[in-house]
């Protein structure tokens, strides 16, 4: 007979990044069309059909049975990715495009 643990689909790594088994896709993945998209577990399968929906919904079981985990990390990844933009400065495009914009 079948556990939970046999039925769940995820599994952490040695890092504790935790992967939807036999997808080669981390939860995280899933849980950012969810959280940041409103998708739902549907509309996810839609987007990413190599993913059944039982891989899918425990993927989000996964995520709100440690939400404080991962918002914390989306958290950290926002404010990483707002530091590195700062620090890179406005690219030539953005440059070129707020040139045509102020020229208009």
């Amino acid at each position: 007979m079948k556990t939970v643990a046999d039925i769940s689909h995820i599994a952490r790594d040695k890092r504790g990044v935790a992967w939807i088994e036999n997808a080669n896709v981390k939860v995280m993945e899933v849980v950012l069309d969810h959280v940041a998209y409103g998708w739902s577990a549907d509309q996810i399968h839609e987007q990413h059909p190599h993913l059944s929906l039982a891989q899918i919904h425990s993927a989000l079981a996964f995520y709100y049975d440690h939400q404080a985990e991962f918002d914390a990390q989306i958290e950290r990844d926002l404010k990483a990715l707002r530091k590195a933009r700062a620090a890179a400065g406005e690219s030539p495009l953005q440059r070129r495009l707020r040139a045509l914009v102020h020229s208009a």
